[in-house]
């Protein structure tokens, strides 16, 4: 299994969409054997689908994302674990053990870079989305 983590100097980066690098790590057997830091070249949302896709990857874990590239990973059939903060490293081996936390819920951006305000999930209107 192949992991990648949106990375920012060995934390999850937390806007997908603006990721410039992901750090990839191999899993056999619940254990990582090899890890890569990786440069996205400047591609931006739905191109970095494609970028993880071509990487062989498996499984993302990330922060905030939105729903195009929710849609586009899935497309890809690359496992989604959102919501994730902290060091990258321990999150991989989390998910590697099986151990991983991460919220389902937490699949909108939180910084105002909503188109009409809203980021086109249903539980978004009335919950933390939008600081309500």
């Amino acid at each position: 299994m192949r992991i990648a983590v949106t990375y920012e100097n060995g934390e999850v980066f937390q806007h997908f969409g603006h990721s410039e690098q992901f750090k990839l790590y191999d899993v056999e057997d619940g254990k990582i054997v090899n890890e890569q830091v990786v440069d996205t070249n400047g591609s931006g949302h739905g191109a970095l689908a494609g970028f993880l896709q071509a990487a062989k990857t498996d499984a993302l874990i990330c922060g905030g994302i939105g729903m195009g590239a929710q849609m586009a990973l899935s497309d890809a059939g690359i496992k989604l674990y959102a919501g994730v903060q902290g060091s990258a490293d321990e999150a991989a081996k989390a998910l590697a053990e099986g151990k991983l936390e991460y919220d389902p819920e937490a699949r909108c951006d939180h910084h105002g870079h909503h188109h009409d305000g809203d980021c086109g999930h249903d539980h978004c209107a009335d919950n933390h989305c939008h600081g309500n």
